[in-house]
């Protein structure tokens, strides 16, 4: 009985895998892909603006509040999100925003370059139609 027991031990112990599992390594690349395919959209800015600099940014942004940006750039082109529109198609825009019960944040973004005329003229047609939530855009330093 002895020396059947060792035989027996002797074919368990010695045997070669000659194939790889890639299955994790399949898992971890359909993990990076979709992490990359979520993330890549909130890198981009849809409309590429020098924005003015501040020194520090202390305020803290809630995530229930709804935002509604319009940009100006350098080449006083007005874009309601990502739209161009002109600026009596804006004047519009505020007109149907100010009959709302509950209006969105409105975040100017203007180009640093830009004269500051343009963004009090934007700031005067919404206080002009008493939209009250502004937020200005500007780059922290």
């Amino acid at each position: 009985m002895k020396h059947r027991a060792k035989f027996l031990r002797k074919d368990r112990s010695l045997t070669t895998v000659s194939s790889i599992n890639i299955t994790p390594l399949i898992d971890l690349a359909f993990a990076l892909l979709i992490i990359f395919i979520i993330a890549t959209p909130l890198l981009e800015q849809t409309i590429p603006l020098d924005l003015p600099r501040e020194s520090q940014s202390d305020q803290s942004q809630n995530e229930d509040i709804n935002f509604q940006s319009i940009s100006i750039n350098r080449d006083l082109e007005y874009f309601w999100g990502d739209q161009q529109i002109d600026f009596s198609t804006l004047l519009e825009y505020l007109d149907r925003l100010s009959e709302q019960t509950d209006p969105p944040v409105l975040n100017i973004r203007g180009d640093g370059q830009i004269a500051y005329q343009e963004v009090i003229r934007v700031i005067d047609a919404i206080k002009q139609r008493d939209l009250t939530q502004i937020s200005l855009d500007t780059q922290v330093e």
